[in-house]
């Protein structure tokens, strides 16, 4: 319970990057075909448009990757009392939501870009506490 307490920041931070990622890798996998399409709308009028396929598959792979990796962080932070898993899965989820705040400038979807800033605001404060 000690080791709870001592990472609470940490696992609470987690579990907050594990849903965002694991959730938005599901609904890829499930609505491929209704995200290409949106996405390829979306970026119909920029140098990525003919690059949406490969980048979705490429996106889903991060997000599914960052998910998990927080995933078995948390699992080894709670057993084992250790964070290198938990900040190699912070620091992926960072690349991946700069990743997406890339495409959302490129799109001029300003909105979007604030929501991806809201997202890395909590991921990389738990870059700063995992790395200390």
């Amino acid at each position: 319970m000690d080791t709870f307490f001592h990472f609470i920041t940490e696992i609470l931070i987690l579990i907050f990057l594990i849903i965002v990622f694991i959730q938005s890798g599901i609904d890829k996998v499930f609505d491929w075909k209704g995200n290409l399409t949106w996405l390829q709308e979306h970026f119909s009028d920029t140098p990525l448009q003919k690059l949406v396929p490969i980048l979705l598959g490429t996106l889903l792979l991060m997000e599914m990757a960052s998910g998990i990796l927080c995933a078995v962080g948390l699992y080894q932070m709670l057993i084992m009392g250790e964070s290198h898993v938990a900040l190699y899965g912070s620091i992926l989820s960072c690349i991946t939501l700069l990743m997406l705040m890339f495409g959302q400038r490129l799109a001029k979807d300003y909105e979007g870009a604030k929501t991806i800033a809201v997202y890395f605001v909590p991921a990389i404060f738990l870059v700063y506490i995992l790395q200390k």
